[in-house]
């Protein structure tokens, strides 16, 4: 969304708009802004989380390491989206296939996972999402991905094999 305000920016000859147009510019901010949505917003959405003890049950199985899951937030996946997602959306361009792809796969993999966690939480089923239905929703993304990469005209794949034009004897 900021690369659309930059266009309109420098046609009014902003001072140091020009920096927007340079995908390492927009990468390296979108790494800090992630950085700092998970840091700011982390531990307060893990503190919400343990409040309404939304968390894993543990089954006893006899282990020790098991113990130490206990009382783990479930649906931590909820910053890992959106700390992906805000800076994406913010900095880059949307009409770029490979962007749409990423968060189209954000989203659909976050909706796995939150049906997952949700089945665990609230429905009180140990196991969760059936592998099976995952499994499904995994490969339905990656036919959805690669028949969008080979269809769109967008997409330029080249391959570069190193063909000597002759054999020089040594």
């Amino acid at each position: 969304m900021l690369f659309y305000l930059y266009e309109y920016l420098q046609s009014i000859d902003f001072p140091g708009v020009g920096m927007f147009q340079y995908i390492s510019f927009r990468s390296g901010m979108a790494v800090i802004f992630s950085l700092l949505i998970a840091t700011v917003f982390g531990k307060r959405l893990i503190m919400r989380l343990q409040k309404k003890q939304i968390g894993e049950v543990v089954r006893d199985l006899g282990l020790e390491g098991q113990y130490q899951k206990k009382g783990t937030p479930t649906m931590g996946g909820i910053l890992i989206i959106i700390a992906i997602l805000v800076p994406v959306l913010l900095f880059s361009r949307l009409d770029n296939v490979y962007v749409v792809l990423m968060i189209v796969s954000v989203v659909w993999l976050g909706a796995i996972g939150f049906v997952d966690d949700y089945i665990k939480v609230f429905k009180k089923n140990k196991k969760g999402l059936a592998g099976r239905f995952k499994i499904i929703g995994q490969v339905g993304l990656g036919i959805i991905v690669g028949l969008t990469l080979y269809f769109n005209d967008d997409v330029v794949a080249r391959i570069k094999t190193p063909v000597p034009d002759r054999y020089e004897e040594t």
